[in-house]
């Protein structure tokens, strides 16, 4: 693994790692496969899919003809799909009840207040879930109300009037709420609940079941480093952005692909604390696009001191190159935030990431933007779609293109609106 690799890349090797995201893989394909014809079209050069060729059981095979040179890549899905739709399983009663609780997770440990002085757009998405299942409920109570205020008076003489009145405001306030949940892909209540829920009951910490699957990751990307390709590329999207950091810093501090520590992120510590032998600078260049990443609302937790550790020690590693690339527009990611600075753990060799703004008002055509600027869920995924305008940003050509991100970046600035300072009360690592 080496960050100073700048060669031309002739074969690619992509692992893609989605956010909280209960649909299955094959959507991230057919995204791929819309998209990305969408922006040879618009940008002027060639891409096609093919069925899979290396890797998992989820993933494509891409050829391209950008620049006047040829590319392979094979895209594998990393996939915690199951782990979501299990922890989405709860009922509508247990929904209120993770509404209290993480509620409570992010106020009691100041997490909230200190998320806000680096960003409104997330925060807002995140007190969405909370105001909108409030609204759900008392717009069913205040319709059960109006409908039993009427049926007594259409039957004054009702024995047990009461009875009737608080059994029929019940029924129509269950109907509303279970109305609620089954449309609520137009709503995302429930969704985006269950999305800060699977983080706030740990704390910030990861469950063993996702702990588990991310070992499994690493071991999928150890094993593609030994063979014959020019670049590895790891792609972590929204919170998958966050468990990528994790496992890239797990597998820099072990390579050894066999090698899974039982608690990942402490095996490498010596007891006499020296830093973990160097990784191999040959072989692939190995390469992390971090993409509307939400790190801060887990790294300002109390108990993610795993994360944390990772991005002290990720940030400053040769061994790869990292580049963050999110928009303002996206009022769910923590824009042009240093997801290692704002956390509160920059080492002083701190060179990782390079922050980027997508510049979705720029990127985007004035209709284009105009259609999409209040589908906020869509333009999170925008990342991953063509632009009318793009700039130096296009997905197509990082994952498909004849240049390592390390040759495409190289001797680029930070975007000027990049946010350093550090809010976070946890810092411990």
């Amino acid at each position: 693994m080496s960050a100073s690799s700048f060669q031309s890349v002739r074969r690619r090797r992509v692992f893609y790692i989605p956010g909280y995201d209960p649909i299955h893989p094959r959507r991230y394909r057919e995204l791929y496969r819309k998209e990305g014809a969408a922006q040879a079209a618009i940008s002027g050069y060639e891409i096609a899919l093919a069925p899979k060729r290396a890797g998992g059981p989820y993933g494509w095979h891409v050829t391209a003809t950008q620049d006047g040179q040829s590319t392979e890549a094979d895209v594998e899905v990393l996939v915690w799909s199951d782990i979501v739709r299990e922890s989405m399983g709860a009922g509508i009663a247990a929904t209120y009840g993770q509404l209290v609780r993480t509620a409570w997770t992010y106020i009691a440990s100041g997490a909230l207040f200190r998320l806000m002085r680096l960003r409104k757009g997330p925060i807002i998405a995140a007190l969405y879930p909370i105001f909108a299942l409030i609204l759900q409920a008392l717009l069913g109570a205040l319709v059960g109300w109006a409908l039993a205020a009427l049926a007594l008076a259409l039957l004054p003489d009702f024995p047990f009037d009461g009875l009737l009145g608080l059994a029929l405001g019940a029924f129509v306030l269950a109907l509303t709420l279970r109305w609620f949940r089954r449309h609520d892909g137009r709503f995302y209540a429930y969704y985006l609940m269950h999305d800060y829920a699977f983080t706030a009951r740990w704390g910030g910490a990861n469950p063993p079941a996702l702990e588990a699957r991310m070992a499994e990751f690493r071991a999928t990307i150890a094993q593609a480093l030994t063979e014959d390709w020019d670049e590895v590329l790891v792609v972590g999207h929204s919170s998958g952005a966050h468990l990528a950091v994790s496992i890239l810093a797990d597998l820099i501090r072990d390579p050894a692909p066999s090698s899974v520590p039982k608690y990942p992120g402490e095996s490498w510590r010596s007891h006499d604390g020296a830093e973990p032998p160097a990784t191999p600078a040959t072989g692939p260049a190995l390469s992390f696009l971090s993409l509307g990443q939400v790190v801060p609302m887990v790294s300002y937790l109390p108990r993610a001191t795993r994360l944390r550790a990772d991005l002290h020690f990720l940030s400053a590693r040769p061994e790869l190159t990292w580049v963050d690339v999110t928009a303002p527009g996206d009022g769910c990611a923590f824009a042009l935030c240093d997801p290692v600075a704002v956390s509160g753990v920059a080492p002083e060799d701190q060179r990782h990431p390079l922050i980027l703004s997508a510049a979705f008002t720029q990127t985007l055509a004035p209709e284009t933007w105009a259609k999409l600027r209040w589908r906020f869920f869509r333009l999170h995924f925008q990342y991953l779609c063509a632009f009318d305008r793009p700039g130096d940003y296009d997905y197509f050509r990082i994952t498909a293109g004849p240049l390592t991100l390390a040759a495409r970046y190289a001797g680029r600035a930070h975007s000027k609106s990049r946010i350093t300072r550090a809010a976070n009360r946890f810092t411990d690592t």
